[in-house]
């Protein structure tokens, strides 16, 4: 065990136990349900009507997190590490598919594919009169691969920023090649950002609702939304449960995987490998990616956007109602993505150096607590801080307000800011502190001196997943939200209900916007400059 620092201090290790328990109310709320109303978590766990649905949310976790592993690492070496034509627009493009709701992308893609719609309408002329039905765990896997990917991408670019390059160097010097160096030296360093983000996906696809709705995938995440609707209670929180103890399993076994590399961190900027004649074919792997991940459904969107109005007989007038009306909700999107993010980064970074400079089952704990928040569905959590605050002596004050909608994004969304956080702890050299010591620095001028710098990029990534992710969360925000507050996300999903689809298409698309810009100046703009 290291010697203890300023972030062994025992006023640092009873902050992370409250964060901790901060973060176990929602499960909390869940066990409380399943005890008082009497569910029966053995019952329910052998019967078929479980099984199925949970064996197929975990082949779809599996399918995804593999998928986007292999997508998300290669595009991220490639715009970072490689000579590949218009590499800057690529590092902006890459990371935007996940701003995209995933119920959002697949009803994109489902739009595209029916009669009448953006693809059907451009084939018919060349003779294509029907198109395949992409729905099931096909459609699905797709939708959650191609809006997820980010999730490796981010850490993993980050990551792959900071490498020193006198290992490569050193290697090309033996006389590797690079693929060899590549097997041999870089991989091994990227594997922890690789696996964090992979977690990330895993835990994301086994509780998305929307994409699965819609793609008539029956996961375990469907059927807790049936029972609830219902109004089957008992058996809607016991399912949720399971989902939970699903997620601490998986949490605490990934803890237990590899030990985190002290790769050390780049002196000046990482060595560029020339593709030579891959080049192209290197352009066209990114591209396809970035097509259907963006182009496609910003090209389905813009259909039934621009199909609305165009029609309308004063279509500018058109235009300028709708964009004035979601002026309020854009204000507050942006607003409460920027105070979640901030306020996540902030409560997790002295989580995750605990977690990583002081192993223990202690610090195994609360990482698994608050891995365990992203994996729970939204309705859930926000279910659970609804009946807290109603419970609570301030409730006149708590109640649909915003600190209580913003606990709810953090503890749903936590996970993303601790791992991403664990990556760039893990991108600090100990002798790089270790050497401010001995100069006689205090601990906290090492941190602000030394190590805050260098993991600034990795906490740039992590507060702009949180961020991307709040401004896309739609079952937290739909019941914990003041009274008469929206956001683009509920006003996406309430022209959807209504079959406004003109409406759907601008919402969508102005949050797109927005989020790609606050991704530019959060995420790529900043990360370039530590490059």
């Amino acid at each position: 065990m290291r010697p203890p620092t300023a972030f062994t201090h025992p006023v640092v290790v009873v902050g992370s136990a409250l964060v901790g328990a901060a973060f176990a109310l929602p499960l909390a709320y869940v066990v409380w349900r399943n005890v008082t109303e009497g569910g029966d978590l053995g019952a329910e766990l052998t019967s078929a009507r479980t099984l199925e649905p949970l064996i197929r949310s975990l082949v779809l976790a599996v399918a995804t997190a593999l998928a986007t592993s292999v997508i998300g690492t290669t595009l991220a070496w490639l715009t970072i590490r490689t000579d590949i034509p218009v590499r800057r627009l690529w590092q902006v493009l890459a990371p935007l598919p996940l701003v995209f709701p995933s119920f959002v992308g697949a009803a994109a893609l489902l739009a595209s594919l029916a009669p009448g719609g953006l693809l059907d309408e451009l084939l018919s002329p060349l003779g294509v009169n029907e198109l395949p039905r992409v729905e099931g765990f096909v459609g699905a896997t797709l939708v959650l691969t191609l809006f997820t990917y980010p999730y490796v991408y981010l850490p993993v670019a980050a990551r792959l920023r900071g490498l020193p390059p006198s290992l490569e160097e050193s290697a090309r010097v033996l006389g590797r090649g690079p693929w060899s160096t590549f097997r041999t030296i870089v991989l091994p360093q990227i594997l922890d950002p690789i696996r964090a983000g992979a977690v990330l996906v895993f835990l994301y696809a086994l509780s998305d609702f929307g994409a699965v709705a819609l793609m008539r995938y029956d996961t375990l995440t469907r059927s807790i939304y049936a029972n609830y609707q219902g109004l089957r209670l008992s058996r809607a929180f016991t399912l949720a449960l399971i989902l939970a103890l699903l997620a601490i399993v998986v949490a605490a076994t990934e803890r237990r995987i590899g030990a985190p590399v002290d790769g050390g961190r780049a002196g000046r900027p990482p060595n560029e490998v020339a593709l030579g004649r891959w080049r192209w074919p290197a352009v066209l792997v990114v591209f396809t990616v970035v097509a259907n991940a963006l182009i496609g459904p910003v090209a389905a969107l813009t259909h039934w956007a621009g199909r609305g109005i165009v029609r309308d007989e004063d279509p500018w007038g058109r235009l300028g109602d709708e964009m004035g009306q979601l002026v309020s909700p854009a204000i507050t999107t942006i607003l409460l993505g920027l105070a979640t993010a901030a306020i996540a980064v902030a409560v997790l970074l002295p989580v995750a150096w605990l977690t990583r400079r002081w192993r223990s089952p202690f610090t195994s704990v609360i990482n698994a607590l608050v891995v365990a928040g992203f994996a729970l569905p939204g309705l859930a959590i926000a279910l659970s801080v609804v009946f807290w605050s109603l419970k609570s002596p301030l409730s006149g004050l708590l109640y649909q307000s915003w600190p209580v909608l913003v606990f709810a994004y953090v503890v749903h969304f936590g996970a993303q800011a601790l791992r991403t956080g664990q990556v760039a702890v893990d991108g600090v050299p100990n002798r790089i502190s270790e050497a401010g010591a001995t100069l006689g620095a205090s601990r906290f001028r090492r941190l602000l001196t030394l190590e805050l710098p260098l993991m600034t990029p990795g906490l740039l990534a992590g507060g702009g997943l949180v961020l991307l992710s709040t401004m896309k969360e739609l079952p937290a925000t739909l019941l914990a939200r003041p009274i008469g507050a929206e956001t683009l996300a509920t006003e996406v999903w309430g022209a959807w209900e209504e079959g406004f689809l003109t409406e759907v298409g601008l919402s969508a698309l102005l949050l797109l916007a927005l989020s790609g810009i606050l991704t530019w100046f959060l995420i790529v703009r900043r990360a370039d400059a530590f490059d």
